[in-house]
């Protein structure tokens, strides 16, 4: 798939781009080139000095549309240009003149380069161009003002390479004026002495070039003292302890919590890590690992209902729902020493029960103690968001947190949002055996997925006798003598849009998560958030004070186990070891599952994120449904969808709907970390019969779209008369 373009567009692009072409060629055709030589100068610098005399007016302006000229169409020879200026017209006028006709002409350079280049360059590089992108917002105009600084960077490899970024064009003109000051004014009072001067080395010596390289350099070091100065003010007013009790202080026992405890123990790292609820947090108690055990009930109980198929009676199905919710308990039980306080107070770490309240930088209190530190770790997790609607407090409602409490399965059940969590309980508990309802505001659940994607998932649920009403809010709850009725309206006004009202036992709310920072004392310290609620971290998870980090759910922007986990390793490297070197998170190959019946699992683009974002990619899909170990399964059901860099076996991005898609995905995962493309994964063998099959499969999809027909025609060709 590759976003629509305007023709009209395109066809500038290729008039602007053979214009350019046409005037360099006639440059180097008619000899123009020899005059940005110093021999060149030299045999006409009499006459043009007379010619300066006679109207020094009209002399300065040619020259400046002839210096801006050869800069914008990057054609080599503005050194040469600088000395002719000081030559012609001295050093106040020639300086001015050379260096603001560099900044107009190295900004058209910019700006041609840009139109031309940069859309085509973004779409077949689009990770890396992100990766500079957020440098560039960070630093691009130290790096600017660094290579212009530095003559052994051309400069008009620099406006194009420059062009090709994001940053602003503003910006880049007024850095390049900064930035070329220096070298015009040598360059400019070198051409003033232009008989001394026999060839460009004269002016770049070693010596000059190296003050030149010094001086590039002292942005950079300029950027670091002032992060020092920033810091410090940023931590003025808080006493700094003259030791410390211990290296870092976690707060926060969930996944992100954790690993940061681990590796920072790991490192032999003195640690102290406070919970004021239970060890493993969320995924352990309320989320991942509850969930997956309940989905695993659910599944069991829907393969007895479908066991005729396969040519087995299995008789009528009963739930034992208490018993269902028991076992959900005891597998809880069962992990629980994974993350547990004896586990990690053998690895080193001290675990204390309690609720932390940051009281400074470098001091956090908790149960009366104040423990003094060098760096501190939020990792606090999220809770369910409810939201406010009219009459929802007045009923006994569920959330992903309070859910694991039920002993009764509900007759009816009502799930308010259509995101993963919604999916996957309303497909378990209808399983179960409750009739659910599912109500989603936006047009489709799954919303982030590609429709495709969702459809597949939509369509099962509905198999399944899931009730799916999308396009619907809920606007009023009201407990009756019987139920619990919900009143629906239409997200959007629509003339033929109605209210609809439902009935149920009981309401699970399941539309998203807030992030935990109630009593933290973040507002004290001047910590900063985001709207919605999340803590403001940088590229290094710092918050605004630098040695307090966070990570996880209390900070995003992905609300998942393993990216909490990924964050708190660099947490740990960073408030450890970020006095010497920091590590950039990197999210570039995250993926997800949602785990319902098919699962749909993803990493990288999907086709939507694709098109907003105007990358052009190729799509490739097959169809597990002519997959021999889903067919032998009765799981014959769902896509491989892949997306790669146009004309490159380059993965951008993999959807997958199926059975255990969300194992399947790890191939893609390894592939894309590793720099492997689709070539790859098809030479590999893949045993059969396997669901990892349908991995390579796709990858010959691609291979066999791509194999030219007039080869395939010669072959044919070839081979018949081998026959004869």
């Amino acid at each position: 798939m590759t976003p629509p373009r305007h023709a009209a567009g395109n066809r500038t692009r290729l008039a602007l781009a053979a214009t350019v072409i046409a005037v360099i060629i006639a440059v180097f055709a008619f000899g123009i080139d020899d005059t940005l030589t110093l021999a060149g100068f030299r045999a006409r610098q009499a006459r043009l000095q007379d010619l300066v005399a006679m109207n020094f007016g009209a002399a300065v302006a040619i020259f400046f549309a002839a210096y801006v000229t050869i800069t914008a169409l990057s054609i080599p020879g503005a050194a040469v240009m600088t000395l002719i200026a000081g030559a012609l017209f001295g050093l106040t006028v020639g300086t001015l003149v050379a260096s603001f006709a560099s900044t107009i002409g190295a900004t058209l350079a910019f700006v041609l380069a840009r139109f031309l280049f940069r859309d085509a360059v973004e779409r077949r590089f689009a990770r890396t161009a992100e990766r500079i992108a957020s440098g560039i917002r960070e630093d691009g105009a130290y790096y600017l003002f660094t290579l212009r600084l530095v003559p052994i960077f051309p400069f008009f490899v620099i406006n194009l390479a420059m062009a090709l970024t994001r940053l602003r064009t503003w910006t880049f003109a007024w850095v390049s004026q900064a930035g070329m000051l220096a070298g015009t004014l040598v360059y400019v009072n070198a051409g003033t002495q232009l008989g001394r001067v026999e060839n460009i080395a004269d002016i770049a010596s070693p010596q000059l070039l190296g003050s030149f390289a010094l001086l590039g350099i002292f942005p950079l070091l300029a950027k670091k003292v002032t992060a020092v100065f920033t810091a410090r003010r940023r931590l003025k007013g808080y006493a700094r302890p003259k030791s410390f009790d211990v290296n870092l202080v976690v707060i926060g026992a969930g996944a992100a919590g954790l690993v940061t405890s681990y590796v920072a123990a790991a490192a032999k790292a003195r640690v102290v890590l406070i919970e004021k609820d239970a060890m493993g947090g969320d995924c352990l108690n309320t989320g991942c690992v509850p969930s997956k055990a309940l989905i695993r009930a659910a599944t069991v109980a829907n393969e007895i209902r479908h066991a005729g198929e396969f040519g087995l009676h299995a008789g009528p199905l009963d739930v034992d729902f208490p018993r269902v919710m028991q076992r959900v308990r005891d597998v809880i039980r069962d992990i629980e020493p994974h993350d547990s306080v004896e586990r990690y107070t053998k690895l080193g770490v001290e675990c204390i029960a309690g609720e932390a309240v940051i009281e400074s930088p470098w001091a956090v209190s908790v149960n009366g103690r104040t423990i003094t530190t060098r760096s501190i770790v939020i990792a606090t997790g999220g809770h369910p968001l409810v939201p406010p609607i009219d009459g929802l407090d007045n009923i006994e409602y569920l959330t992903s947190d309070t859910l694991w409490a039920l002993d009764e399965l509900p007759p009816r059940l009502a799930v308010l949002g259509g995101g993963p969590i919604g999916c996957e309980m309303a497909q378990a508990f209808g399983r179960l055996g409750s009739q659910v309802t599912l109500i989603e505001m936006a047009p489709r659940i799954l919303i982030r997925e590609d429709e495709d994607a969702a459809q597949v998932v939509t369509e099962r649920l509905e198999r399944e006798g899931i009730r799916i009403l999308t396009g619907y809010r809920a606007a009023e709850f009201a407990a009756t003598a019987a139920a619990t009725r919900i009143t629906c309206t239409p997200a959007e006004a629509t003339a033929t849009a109605a209210t609809v009202t439902i009935d149920c036992d009981r309401v699970l709310i399941a539309v998203g998560r807030r992030a935990a920072t109630a009593g933290l004392g973040l507002d004290k310290l001047g910590i900063q958030t985001r709207p919605d609620g999340t803590i403001a971290v940088n590229e290094y998870l710092q918050t605004s004070l630098p040695n307090v980090l966070a990570c996880g759910d209390v900070t995003g922007p992905y609300q998942l186990t393993h990216a909490a986990g990924h964050q708190g390793w660099y947490c740990a490297m960073n408030a450890l070891f970020g006095r010497f070197w920091r590590f950039r998170v990197d999210y570039s190959v995250l993926p997800w599952a949602v785990f319902t019946d098919p699962e749909l699992a993803r990493v990288g683009l999907n086709e939507q994120e694709a098109a907003e974002r105007q990358i052009a990619c190729d799509v490739t899909r097959y169809g597990i449904d002519d997959l021999d170990r889903a067919i032998a399964d009765g799981d014959a059901c769902g896509f491989v969808k892949v997306l790669t860099q146009p004309g490159k076996d380059r993965i951008l991005g993999v959807t997958i709907v199926g059975t255990h898609a969300g194992d399947l995905i790890a191939e893609f995962v390894t592939a894309m970390s590793s720099g492997l493309g689709l070539g790859k994964i098809l030479r590999a063998i893949h045993i059969y019969p396997t669901l990892a099959e349908a991995n390579k499969f796709a990858a010959g999809e691609w291979q066999k779209a791509r194999v030219p027909a007039r080869l395939i025609e010669l072959s044919a060709r070839l081979l018949c008369r081998m026959r004869r």
